[in-house]
């Protein structure tokens, strides 16, 4: 393995310990930016089932043939795995990376990977929209 790819492999772990650090520590936070916080009115003091916290989650699908998933929002970076057209992604995050046809925005898919797709080839379905970041 190269030095390269031993320093993408651990720039993605600590990105994704860093997000799920990020979450942990303040979920107040996080249900503010989901918009799923609890009505302070409704006595039921603010907590929340966290099975559900997935369903919080943005939802599209893959619109190319066959889309790479990476490990890094580039065109460059190691295939973490293959997406195929039709196939449903949850999204946890979106953010700017390499242009790809002119779009250079990239989703964060926490489907069992975390790795990143192109938002050119993955379509949002459903009224949540991914959120940055």
């Amino acid at each position: 393995m190269s030095l390269r790819s031993t320093l993408i492999r651990l720039a993605t772990a600590t990105a994704a310990c860093a997000l799920v650090s990020s979450v942990a520590v303040s979920p107040a936070l996080a249900d503010d930016e989901w918009g799923g916080g609890e009505d302070p009115g409704s006595g039921q003091g603010g907590e929340h089932d966290h099975d559900h916290d997935h369903d919080r989650l943005a939802r599209g699908v893959v619109t190319a043939e066959t889309l790479l998933l990476r490990s890094a929002p580039n065109r460059g970076s190691q295939v973490i795995r293959v997406a195929h057209r039709g196939e449903r992604v949850s999204i946890f995050c979106k953010t700017p990376g390499q242009s790809v046809d002119g779009d250079n925005i990239w989703y964060l898919l926490p489907d069992g990977t975390w790795a990143w797709g192109a938002a050119r080839f993955i379509e949002v379905i459903g009224h949540e929209q991914p959120r940055w970041c």
